[in-house]
């Protein structure tokens, strides 16, 4: 460039930045690294993987609108003429072509049963009335079905209703999870309309399932006399609000007597951890201890207690039995906030459902009064954190491993599947985040020294509490 055509004005603003730049790069130069002289290096901010701190209600609520709007559109309460598509208002034009409506997930499965008890407890909670207006819209409409079958049963033939499961469980999994909800729905409503399926379910868990000598819940399968640790939670939560509902001592035995009997035979005290399965005839018993299933445990005797009268006999044993399980969970709790697939082996994927059961459960017992809430609620927290990362922005639970029957191999647990349709995972979250915002609105939580912390009473300053080291 020839210098004889540049403007004056512009040659000095030119030869002006260039100076302050070269002071600016002069100074920089100078600066003295960041040292524990220089610079308060707790203050530093660390690279975490997922979200850390306290969320606000308002977050959480988000995340469960989004699980809300997703299962509203997928889930449609309807009955359908399986050839025509046709939906079907009038029951008494059903045939045998009826079904309920497909969406992307099943309406009388034990999965939506803890989703229909997850919707009752946010709209508890929250005072939003589309959540229970959802589990009471689909409730309903089972109970007018099978109030329809039972007086046709002609069209009931080789499991063709859309509630042969509700008329005729054949296994825990189609009673506990959903005669439970149901029970939870009735005491809030006390109309009687779902009486004759909760009465149903309660008489095939408690009369019928198949039980070891000593009347402890089992299956024959894969094995005779074996016992999974899923069948805590797909019969006892059901048993203990039968006895709320009714009254009767028996409900509250049995549900005591299986947690207590599981737990001598699958509890390692150890670990703090259950197997997920047992085999009466083996003379060794492997050790797996799945997360899903011990999430289903420690929520059975979460649920348990808050109903059963504490002058029974079993309820400090249970208490017990939570509480050195809530020690053990909390000892392998990943960094990021999530629990491994096999919570004690670290090379395992990390899991959504079992992590969003353990934020529910022991936020539920930090709420109830069970266990110390200046423990255990930071990682609480930082568990829902993690939870609420894997629901995408369309309303799915991501990183929920596929239904899971037992093994004895690590190869099984190791690669079963995950799928956003794994219906595993959408109750947990709306349990999860309920309780979270029960949890906040009952408690002090602040920030001392960047790390989460909860305070016996609220602390009046909006700014972060420093330790005096």
């Amino acid at each position: 460039m020839n210098m004889r055509f540049i403007p004056f004005k512009s040659w000095l603003k030119m030869l002006g930045l260039a100076i302050f730049s070269f002071y600016c790069m002069d100074a920089r130069s100078q600066e003295k690294p960041a040292t524990d002289v220089t610079t308060p290096l707790h203050l530093m901010k660390p690279d975490y993987p997922i979200p850390y701190g306290i969320p606000q209600e308002t977050e959480v609520k988000a995340v469960l609108d989004r699980v809300y709007d997703y299962l509203n559109e997928v889930t449609p309460a309807k009955v359908v003429d399986r050839r025509t598509g046709k939906e079907v208002t009038n029951f008494s034009q059903i045939t045998r072509d009826a079904m309920l409506q497909q969406g992307d997930f099943r309406l009388t499965s034990y999965e939506w049963g803890v989703t229909y008890a997850g919707m009752t407890l946010v709209g508890e909670i929250t005072g939003n009335k589309r959540y229970t207006d959802y589990t009471d819209t689909r409730l309903k409409l089972l109970a007018d079905l099978t109030a329809f079958y039972r007086q046709n049963p002609e069209l009931d033939v080789d499991r063709s209703s859309p509630v042969h499961s509700v008329l005729h469980p054949h296994a825990l999994d189609d009673a506990g999870a959903m005669c439970a909800a149901m029970i939870k729905a009735e005491r809030a409503k006390q109309d009687g309309s779902l009486l004759p399926m909760i009465e149903n379910f309660i008489d095939y868990i408690h009369t019928k399932e198949f039980r070891l000598e000593d009347g402890t819940l089992a299956r024959n399968r894969p094995h005779l006399n074996t016992l999974w640790l899923d069948d805590l939670f797909m019969s006892v939560p059901a048993l203990a609000q039968m006895g709320k509902l009714t009254g009767e001592q028996k409900y509250y035995d049995d549900a005591v007597k299986q947690v207590l009997q599981f737990s001598r035979r699958m509890f390692n005290s150890e670990k703090g951890l259950y197997m997920h399965g047992w085999v009466q005839g083996m003379a060794h018993h492997p050790q797996f201890h799945w997360a899903r299933a011990n999430g289903w445990a420690v929520m059975t005797m979460v649920e348990l207690l808050e109903l059963l009268p504490q002058s029974h006999p079993g309820y400090a044993d249970v208490l017990a039995q939570l509480q050195v399980h809530i020690a053990g969970l909390a000892a392998y709790q990943d960094g990021t906030g999530f629990w491994h697939q096999l919570i004690d082996r670290n090379d395992t994927y990390l899991e959504t459902s079992a992590t969003a059961i353990y934020a529910y459960s022991i936020a539920r017992a930090i709420n109830r009064g069970y266990i110390d809430k200046q423990a255990y609620a930071g990682m609480v927290l930082l568990a829902w954190n993690a939870v609420s990362t894997q629901v995408s922005e369309k309303g799915q639970v991501l990183g929920t491993c596929v239904g899971t029957g037992m093994a004895f191999d690590p190869a099984f647990y190791y690669y079963r599947p995950v799928n956003p349709y794994a219906a595993h995972g959408y109750g947990p979250v709306l349990l999860a985040g309920a309780e979270i915002i029960s949890l906040l609105k009952n408690s002090f939580p602040k920030m001392n020294d960047s790390a989460v912390m909860f305070y016996p009473e609220e602390i009046k300053t909006d700014k972060p509490i420093f330790s005096v080291e």
